[in-house]
């Protein structure tokens, strides 16, 4: 079974959000960034790789998804904070 991935997009510190999943990470983070994804992501710029999970399969990356996207905003802003406390962008870690 293929692993899947749930991430955060961000356009700047504590900015706007984004919450996706995917089964190859830097192709799909490359796509926002380039603004090959038609959308929210593109029209508010949100292009930078906040924080991202490593799932066993893309049907629990889509789980997890459901879960992130259930929580508050601060709960978001906290788990970039906690993992990425100086807002990086994640996108040139993992390429």
């Amino acid at each position: 079974m293929k692993q899947g991935f749930v991430y955060i997009l961000f356009s700047k510190r504590n900015g706007t959000l984004y919450i996706g999943v995917t089964a190859n990470l830097t192709k799909r983070v490359y796509e926002h960034k380039n603004k090959f994804v038609k959308g929210f992501s593109q029209k508010y710029s949100v292009d930078k790789l906040g924080y991202y999970e490593i799932c066993d399969s893309i049907m629990s990356a889509i789980e997890r998804e459901k879960e992130l996207k259930k929580l508050s905003r601060k709960k978001k802003l906290d788990l970039i904070e906690i993992n990425n406390p100086n807002w990086n962008d994640l996108y040139y870690d993992i390429i």
